[in-house]
């Protein structure tokens, strides 16, 4: 149950951020929701591998470097969801860094109770 408020609670935040990048396009709620089910999932399979193949790269940045995969992970759900549509790769990298602050504020940063 937590998991599925969760998402919705992301499909909020991506329809607002839709609404406030230029660069960041969403269909309608539906899309929103699908996009916030696809980059969980991909957070969760996808992210822990991509950060322990790039760990050289990762400690030489200092850890900014994970912030390149979030915008990958993005920019792959923008591949694979037609009415979801990100500019390039900045606005894919502004839209990681607004959903991770925005979804922090809201206490969805990942952890357990």
């Amino acid at each position: 149950m937590r998991f599925i408020i969760r998402v919705l609670v992301y499909a909020v935040i991506v329809l607002f951020l839709s609404y406030l990048l230029p660069g960041v396009y969403v269909e309608d709620t539906f899309i929103a929701i699908v996009v916030a089910l696809l980059i969980a999932v991909f957070n969760a399979l996808l992210k822990p591998i991509l950060v322990v193949l790039t760990i050289p790269i990762t400690i030489i940045t200092l850890g900014l470097f994970l912030f390149v995969i979030n915008a990958l992970i993005i920019m792959l759900v923008d591949h694979l969801v037609p009415d979801f549509d990100v500019r390039n790769f900045w606005w894919a990298l502004l839209f990681s860094l607004l959903l991770s602050f925005i979804s922090s504020l809201f206490g969805l940063s990942g952890k357990k109770e």
